[in-house]
This record gives C-alpha cells, structure tokens and sequence, in this order.
C-alpha cells in the first residue's frame, strides 16, 4: 500500500482508481483512446465520519463508485480520487 501524505475529512476517501482493462474477454486489445474510465479502486485513506454517519469503509478495501464520482487528484505522479463515502457503491 501506498503511503500517501492526505487525510480526508469528515466521511470523505481517497481512492486509487485501478488500471483499466486492456485486453477484453476474448483476447482483443483495447487501444488507450477506447478504454472505459474504471470504477473500481482501492481505498488509501479515510476519514474518521461524522456523528451522523460512520465510516464502513477502511484502508486497503477494493470499491466500486460512480462513473463521475469524486474529484480528481495528482499527488507526486500518482492519480487518486476524493469522494464521499456516499459516492461508492459497494465493497468488493
């Protein structure tokens, strides 16, 4: 796991989105021009919740988030993306 210097607030997380695919099912390469977003990452950092909602998910867990969840960050050369807990969809 990456050591990464932001701590979200609140009932944010910092999610590293996974690579997109490149090869489909059946063996055919995906040009870079053609791949689809992911929507699938893991999570870096969390925050620690509000007294309304408590955080379920940690450091380490494998999410799915909407298709334009989040904002989009670069920290020394790598992407992340902040979002609120609400903003994903399930854990893996």
């Amino acid at each position: 796991m990456t050591n990464v210097k932001i701590k979200p607030l609140a009932d944010r997380v910092l999610v590293q989105p996974m690579e997109a695919e490149s090869k489909t099912a059946s063996g055919l390469i995906i040009p870079d021009t053609a791949k689809e977003k992911p929507q699938k990452g893991t999570v870096v950092a969390a925050g620690p919740g509000t007294k309304d909602e408590e955080m379920q998910v940690k450091v380490g867990d494998v999410v799915l988030y909407g298709k334009y969840a989040g904002s989009e960050l670069n920290v020394d050369g790598t992407d992340y993306l902040m979002m609120r807990q609400s903003d994903i969809l399930a854990v893996i």
